[in-house]
């Protein structure tokens, strides 16, 4: 099986050489483990490896803190370090006392809860970074950095990788972003993701909510899939499944917390006040949410009902992730007001706005960039603007205007 080396590598070695303490976050399966033990052969510093899904190690963490850094004591690499909380402060005073850059590396899987235990007691002194599932330019050999609008940026990407057609297009679409699926390690991808969908409602999930309807909780699961790209509708969702709203807010805090998905909020300011407040949601992997939506093949995905949606998903997942991998924060939002004009997604950056559609088309129309205008009334400026679509080969309507294939996001 082959390793896929991961862009955030040279992110998380340069951090290693400042912060005493790195976290890495982010869904379980995504690979965050397999980098930092290929990170660790690298690194030749004799590192401890421990691991929280072990129910022994993990008890002694939980009820004797002080006793389990006798033993594991740094330089460690401690895995699913959200089981035992109870570590943090310990860990906190080791960083004070001795200020050694990387002798904490720790793992965990459960977003919010992490965070909220970091924040007490490790704020200012642990980096924090999030692995999301592979990006298609970590997959495909492409250039790493944070997506941009950049024309020249754009054709050093073109250069370094081969054009996609749109069934390729779907082919990556279908085939997601996990590890093991990618590497070949497994080839039933629908045993895959069934295993994978199992683990997590028998062991994350109920970690998170204590008791669960398995059945209620997988077809929640499906009814938010069915609904990617598009605006929360907590009732529509409940409907679906016979639970409360109540329920249905809950779960999709779990799905959140878990890095299943993550949501694009609606651009607003004090200027654009005919703005909706409703999140959109999205799916980080998208091969989760074509076996959830029960499609068969890329083909059947590509010429399916939801071949748009899952398109977008895709984009905004990939510019995401681009971001995710080099360490930095990605300003992405949506826009829509209440004459139901809607531009797919916002980048702000460097006091601008870069307004961005995304069409399953290879020959973009003019038309399609009508509502950019909308932004023009927008305290900041307008950045340059892009349709983001199926065409093999980077071009432009304008000087402001860019024509972006998906194979290069």
């Amino acid at each position: 099986m082959e390793y896929i080396k991961r862009f955030m590598e040279d992110v998380f070695l340069r951090l290693n050489e400042q912060y005493p303490a790195i976290l890495i976050t982010g869904p379980r399966q995504v690979g965050k483990t397999t980098m930092l033990q290929k990170l660790t052969e690298l690194e030749g510093r004799n590192r401890h490896y421990v691991s929280l899904d072990d129910l022994n190690v993990r008890a002694l963490a939980k009820s004797d803190p002080a006793m389990f850094f006798q033993i594991h004591q740094p330089p460690v690499f401690i895995d699913e370090v959200q089981y035992a909380p109870e570590l943090f402060t310990y860990i906190k005073i080791s960083v004070d006392q001795n200020h050694r850059p990387g002798d904490f590396w720790m793992t965990g899987s459960q977003l919010f809860k992490l965070m909220h235990g970091v924040q007490e007691s490790l704020a200012g002194r642990v980096a924090l970074l999030h692995l999301s599932p592979l990006s298609q330019h970590e997959i495909y050999r492409g250039q790493p950095g944070a997506f941009s609008l950049d024309f020249a940026t754009l054709q050093k990407r073109q250069a370094a990788i081969p054009a996609a057609t749109t069934p390729q297009i779907f082919e990556r679409i279908f085939a997601g972003g996990m590890p093991a699926l990618v590497s070949k390690k497994y080839d039933d991808r629908d045993f895959f993701y069934s295993s994978y969908l199992s683990t997590y409602l028998e062991r994350d999930v109920r970690e998170l909510s204590g008791s669960i309807d398995s059945l209620k909780f997988l077809t929640f699961v499906t009814a938010v899939a069915a609904r990617t790209s598009q605006m929360v509708n907590y009732k529509g969702i409940a409907d679906d499944c016979d639970i409360d709203q109540v329920t249905a807010k809950s779960w999709l805090r779990i799905l959140e917390t878990l890095g299943i998905v993550f949501y694009l909020h609606p651009y607003s300011n004090n200027v654009l006040k005919r703005t909706i407040k409703t999140p959109k949601l999205y799916f980080y992997d998208t091969g989760l949410v074509c076996y959830l939506t029960k499609w068969s093949s890329a083909e059947t995905t590509m010429n399916g009902a939801m071949n748009g949606a899952l398109l977008e998903n895709y984009v905004v997942s990939e510019i995401q992730k681009s971001y995710q991998n080099v360490g930095k924060e990605a300003y992405l939002y949506y826009y829509r007001d209440k004459d139901a004009k809607e531009i797919d997604l916002l980048m702000e950056g460097d006091g601008q706005l870069y307004p961005i559609e995304i069409k399953k088309t290879a020959t973009p129309k003019k038309k399609m960039i009508t509502n950019f205008s909308v932004i023009e009334k927008s305290s900041l400026k307008r950045g340059t603007g892009a349709i983001i679509c199926t065409a093999e080969k980077l071009g432009a309507f304008d000087r402001d205007n860019l024509i972006v294939p998906v194979s290069l996001v």
